[in-house]
């Protein structure tokens, strides 16, 4: 998929205007503190919540005009946004990473690439970092339909990370957006030392 495309042709249908409910609940309950990347940052909405909480976020993007209009929209944080591939992150995101916030990027991508997500994640998030997902369990997709947004079994991604992630917490969020609820989940996964 030309993910930039869609950006030029004003169809991020995912794009829902405003940071995540359910991360935004989870960022309020809990004190976060070091660097936080987004990956498929998109507008940047992730990355204005991760700084209000205190988090030293910056947003990764493959699709430069998502990039330009995150810039646009939060321009006092026009910095913080990255053009760039989470399966190939710059160097200086290697391991730097205390956090890793998750809403949108895996679901947006093709089940043979989940295994890309993880090596990427891996890249990028320190020994004993953490994973903040809200994963989009079940997509209300028609019959026959595929995605984007492909379906992501709970199985799935307790398979995805089994190796080398412990589950810190898990729940089915009480807030989502309009037409997301109980068809997502959060949860937290540590990185293991060593």
């Amino acid at each position: 998929m030309n993910w930039d495309e869609k950006y030029q042709k004003g169809e991020v249908f995912w794009d829902k205007g405003a940071p995540s409910p359910p991360m935004k609940q989870y960022l309020q309950r809990q004190t976060l503190r070091g660097r936080a990347l987004v990956p498929g940052c998109g507008c940047g909405h992730e990355v204005a919540l991760a700084v209000e909480h205190g988090l030293e976020a910056t947003g990764l993007d493959i699709a430069p005009t998502g990039v330009a209009e995150a810039r646009a929209r939060y321009p006092h944080l026009a910095g913080r946004f990255v053009t760039g591939n989470l399966f190939d992150p710059p160097e200086e995101m290697r391991g730097a990473y205390d956090v890793v916030l998750e809403h949108t990027c895996m679901s947006a991508l093709p089940p043979t690439l989940r295994p890309e997500y993880r090596r990427g994640i891996d890249l990028t998030l320190r020994s004993g970092g953490l994973l903040i997902g809200v994963w989009f369990i079940n997509p209300d997709l028609d019959p026959g339909e595929e995605g984007p947004p492909y379906p992501f079994s709970v199985a799935d991604l307790t398979a995805l990370f089994a190796d080398g992630y412990e589950i810190v917490e898990d729940y089915v969020p009480q807030v989502a957006f309009t037409g997301r609820e109980g068809r997502e989940r959060l949860r937290v996964l540590r990185r293991r030392v060593g």
